[in-house]
Formats: C-alpha cells, structure tokens, sequence
C-alpha cells in the first residue's frame, strides 16, 4: 500500500515551505541575492540547512521562486489597474506610477527583483516576470488605440517593451544601494517617491499619446 501523508504531516511540509521563502524573502530584502545564502535562510526559519534542499535543490531554484511570488503580486496589481474604468492614458500612468510607488517601499527588494546581478535561473525568472508586466501595459496601449486614445502608427507590443524598459531603467539609480536613500516613513521621502513616480508614469504616457501635430 503506498503511502499516503497525514493532513497534520502535509501541514507542517507546507507550513515548513512558507517559513522557507518568507525568510529568504526578508533576508533579499535586507541585503540582495549575494547576501542571501542557504544557511542564513535555514537560520531565520528556525530549520536546518539540510531541510531547505529537501524543498529547494538549490539556492537558485529557491531564489528564482521568491523572485516570481513577489514579482507575480505586482503583475497581479497592474492588472486590476489595467481592468480598471477610466481612459486608456489615465490607466497607463496609474500603472506605471503605482509600480514605482510600490518598487520605492522597499528599495532593496525592488533592486534585487530588476536590476541586481544574479544566477541565470533568478534571471531567466525575472524575463518572465518582465514579460508579464510589459503584457498588461500592451493590453492597456491596445485598449487605447482601438478607442483612439493612443497613437496608432506603433506596435502594441513595441511600445509595451520600450515602456516597461524605460521605467525599469528609470528606477536603477533610485532604488540602487548605492544611492542615499532617506527613510521612507518622512514626509519627504514620500514626497519624493510621489515626484518620481508622476514624471516616470508622465514620460511614458507621452510616448504613446496622440499627438496634436504631426508624428514622425
């Protein structure tokens, strides 16, 4: 007969994973990928090292998880954006500036989840979440170009990619922990972000906006 796992055994495996990826979450959060290694992990979890590998074969495999859980709420929240009423421009620069906002709540995060060097299997998990951000942008460039509310002599998904490459490249220097970066609970640490946040999301809704002249 084979054997099958209790529900208390099935919680504890599952309740051991969560406490795996909040800590290795927490641990990116404080110091990036580098920073970040099996066995500090394992110690913030309270497991040992060698339980880690039992759900994760590598540092890797684990990180590239964490990457697309986090990355995938911030998909999940531009796309109920996109979903939203209002005009197609009105959406895109909602999105756009809700993205910064968020990434500038926690700066190291969001320099770890775009910008910082790491393993290939971490990489190739953030081109997919890329990919999913620059396809909700193109839902909402689409939905403006059939309401002529965009201009119509670009590609959807041409512009999506030069979009979401343009605001992601516009937050390396922000987010970098390089950067002087104040403490986010100021007043004028929020003011800041709310400035950054408006002139990104207003660069990129001016590159696709229907233009009073001629377009070249």
């Amino acid at each position: 007969m084979a054997y099958r796992q209790t529900p208390a055994v099935e919680a504890r495996l599952q309740d051991n994973r969560s406490r795996i990826l909040d800590s290795a979450r927490t641990l990116v959060s404080e110091g990036g990928w580098r920073e970040a290694q099996v066995a500090s992990v394992a110690a913030a979890a309270g497991i040992a090292t060698g339980t880690v590998y039992r759900y994760f074969p590598s540092k890797a495999e684990l990180f590239a998880e964490v990457l697309s859980a986090v990355s995938q709420r911030e998909v999940d929240v531009l796309t109920e954006i996109a979903k939203s009423d209002g005009t197609a421009i009105v959406r895109l620069h909602a999105a756009v500036g809700t993205f910064v906002r968020r990434a500038m709540r926690n700066p190291r995060l969001a320099y770890a989840l775009i910008a910082e060097p790491c393993d290939r299997e971490i990489d190739e998990a953030r081109m997919t979440y890329r990919a999913a951000i620059s396809e909700v942008v193109r839902s909402i460039i689409t939905s403006g170009q059939l309401a002529d509310e965009m201009r119509s002599d670009v590609q959807s998904d041409i512009a999506a990619s030069v979009i979401v490459g343009g605001f992601m490249e516009g937050l390396i220097g922000p987010l970098s922990p390089l950067s002087r970066q104040q403490n986010n609970a100021t007043d004028i640490y929020r003011h800041e972000v709310a400035i950054l946040a408006d002139q990104i999301a207003l660069l990129a809704c001016a590159s696709v906006a229907v233009s009073s002249g001629p377009t070249r």
